[in-house]
């Protein structure tokens, strides 16, 4: 339990990083960031799943790559299921933002694992 609430902690702390970057990534505060991080990570556990299942053939051809459009497909409806406190201006953003918060989430993973040992 302790494990996921820090992945979710980290996990917000990366939309707000991906924020600031992009003009068209808009987030309200750390509080939405973290709402958004817990929405997220239940969308991971449901609806990614599903949709791995249902485009396994293209990101086999892909060699993985593909994963980073359902991670924005994620991301998009968490957006929608936010509202106007979290915002992503397009599709192509949202791709791109998906790429760099898993970067950052791996980073921040790896440097928490780090400091804890």
């Amino acid at each position: 339990m302790t494990r996921w609430l820090l992945s979710i902690v980290l996990n917000a702390v990366a939309l707000i990083a991906v924020a600031q970057l992009f003009a068209s990534f808009h987030l309200e505060g750390f509080g939405t960031a973290l709402i958004a991080s817990f929405i997220l990570s239940i969308l991971n556990i449901i609806v990614k799943p599903i949709l791995i299942v249902l485009t396994l053939p293209i990101t086999v051809l892909t060699l993985g790559f593909f994963l980073f459009v359902i991670n924005a497909i994620t991301l998009m409806l968490t957006q929608v299921i936010i509202g106007d406190s979290f915002v992503i201006n397009g599709f192509g953003t949202a791709v791109i933002a998906a790429i760099i918060i898993s970067i950052i989430n791996l980073l921040l993973n790896r440097l928490v694992q780090d400091s804890v040992r």
